[in-house]
C-alpha cells in the first residue's frame, strides 16, 4: 500500500483528492493537515466522505518541526507523520509547497504539488507572475511538469511533480497535436476558455457570491493571467520554438468544468486533422477524441479524469477550431495528481480513476 499524506485539504481540490484517494485500492491515507480545522474529523467538514475517510485534520504548524534550544529543528507529530509517508500531496495556496518541499524530499518522501510553485522553470518569471520570491529555486530544474500525455517517462522517475493548472491542461491537450507537428501558425494561437466558479477556490470572494456569479458571464485577466506563462512554456516545449498565444479566461455560472475553444491558422489545408488527433491520443487513457462534427459539453466529463476533444475546420477554411472540455477539479487538478501518483509508483495509470462522469 502507498502511504499518503495531504497538506491542506479543506478546499475543493482537497475534497476531490480525498474522494479519489479514498476509493483507490493501493492507497492508505495517513495524515491530512489544516490550520483552521485541526482536530475536526474530515467527514464532519465533507459529509460525502462519511464512512470513507476516518481521519481528523492535523495542525500543520510543525510540518517542518519546531526550533529547539540549539537552533535546530525538532520534528513534531505532523512532521513525523508526513515523513513516514511514501508520497505527500500539497493542496495549498500558491507559495506554501515551496516552504516544505526540501524537508519532505530530504526525508525521502515524494511530493506532488497541486499549486503553481514548481510549474515554471524560470524563477524570475515565476516571481513576476506570483508576486513573491521563490523559496527553493534550486528545485525548479528537478521538478517534472505532471502532464502525463507529454512527460509520462519523466513522471515515472520523478520525486517532485508540478501538477498542471486547470486551464493549462485543457488548452495544451487541445493544441498539442497541431503544435507538435507544425501544422499551424505558431505566432497566432488563441485560447478562449471558460471555467466554473470552483476554479476560484473555496475562499469567500465577492465575484463568486451567488448573486454575482449566477445569471452572469464575464471575461477576466485579459491583460494577463497567471496560467499564460505556464501554457506558453508547455507549447514552446512541444514546438521547439517560441509561440505567440492570446489567452482569455471567462467565469461562467456553473460550479465545475472548463470549456476551451482554441483557434489557429493552418499552414496546410489538405491535412486530415481528425486522423492527426486520433493518432496522437490513440493510447491515452484519459483523452477522448470525439467523432467529426462533435461538440463536447462540460457535463460529459463531470467528476471524471477525462479530457474530451473535438476538432473542426469551419467551412473548410484555413482556421482550425479545437473544443476541449475537462472537469477543472479532476483532470484539471486532483484526478491528474492521482494519475501522476500511479505513474510514480509503477501502478496501472487508470487505477482508482475509473469513475463514470455524472449526469445530469
Amino acid at each position: 500500500m502507498i502511504k499518503v499524506g495531504i497538506i491542506g485539504g479543506t478546499g475543493y481540490t482537497g475534497v476531490e483528492l480525498l474522494r479519489l484517494l479514498a476509493q483507490h485500492p493501493q492507497v492508505e491515507l495517513r495524515v491530512i493537515t489544516s490550520r483552521g480545522e485541526a482536530g475536526k474529523p474530515v467527514a464532519d467538514m465533507f459529509p460525502n466522505l462519511r464512512g470513507h475517510v476516518g481521519l481528523a485534520f492535523s495542525a500543520p504548524d510543525d510540518v517542518q518541526g519546531s526550533t529547539n534550544v540549539a537552533g535546530g529543528r525538532t520534528p513534531g507529530a505532523t512532521a513525523k507523520a508526513l515523513a513516514a509517508c511514501n508520497v505527500v500531496f500539497s493542496a495549498t495556496p500558491n507559495g506554501v509547497a515551496m516552504t516544505h518541499a526540501r524537508a519532505l524530499l530530504d526525508a525521502g518522501v515524494k511530493l506532488i504539488d497541486l499549486a503553481a510553485d514548481f510549474r515554471l522553470k524560470d524563477s524570475a518569471l515565476w516571481e513576476k507572475w506570483y508576486g513573491m520570491p521563490h523559496a527553493c529555486p534550486e528545485l525548479l530544474a528537478e521538478a517534472v511538469y505532471g502532464l502525463p500525455e507529454v512527460n509520462r517517462a519523466q513522471i515515472k522517475k520523478a520525486r517532485l511533480i508540478a501538477n498542471p493548472g486547470c486551464y493549462p491542461t485543457a488548452v495544451q491537450l487541445g493544441f498539442l497535436p497541431l503544435v507538435e507537428q507544425g501544422l499551424v501558425d505558431l505566432q497566432h494561437l488563441i485560447a478562449d476558455a471558460k471555467s466554473g466558479v470552483s476554479g476560484a477556490g473555496r475562499k469567500a470572494e465577492v465575484q463568486t457570491l451567488f448573486a454575482e456569479a449566477a445569471d452572469n458571464f464575464k471575461a477576466y485577466g485579459v491583460a494577463g493571467h497567471r496560467h499564460l506563462p505556464e501554457i506558453r512554456q508547455g507549447l514552446e516545449h512541444a514546438a521547439g520554438k517560441a509561440v505567440g498565444l492570446t489567452f482569455v479566461p471567462h467565469l461562467t455560472p456553473m460550479i465545475r468544468g472548463i470549456h476551451a475553444t482554441l483557434y489557429a491558422r493552418l499552414n496546410e489545408t489538405s491535412v486530415d486533422l481528425q486522423k492527426f488527433f486520433e493518432r496522437r491520443y490513440a493510447h491515452e487513457p484519459f483523452v477522448d477524441v470525439l467523432p467529426p462534427g462533435s461538440h463536447p459539453d462540460t457535463r460529459s466529463v463531470r467528476a471524471a479524469n477525462t479530457c474530451r476533444l473535438a476538432v473542426h475546420r469551419p467551412q473548410g477554411g484555413d482556421t482550425v477550431v479545437v473544443l476541449s472540455v475537462i472537469d477543472n477539479l479532476v483532470k484539471g487538478a486532483a484526478g491528474q495528481a492521482v494519475q501522476n501518483m500511479n505513474l510514480m509508483f509503477d501502478l496501472p495509470e487508470a487505477t482508482g480513476l475509473a469513475q463514470v462522469p455524472v449526469l445530469p
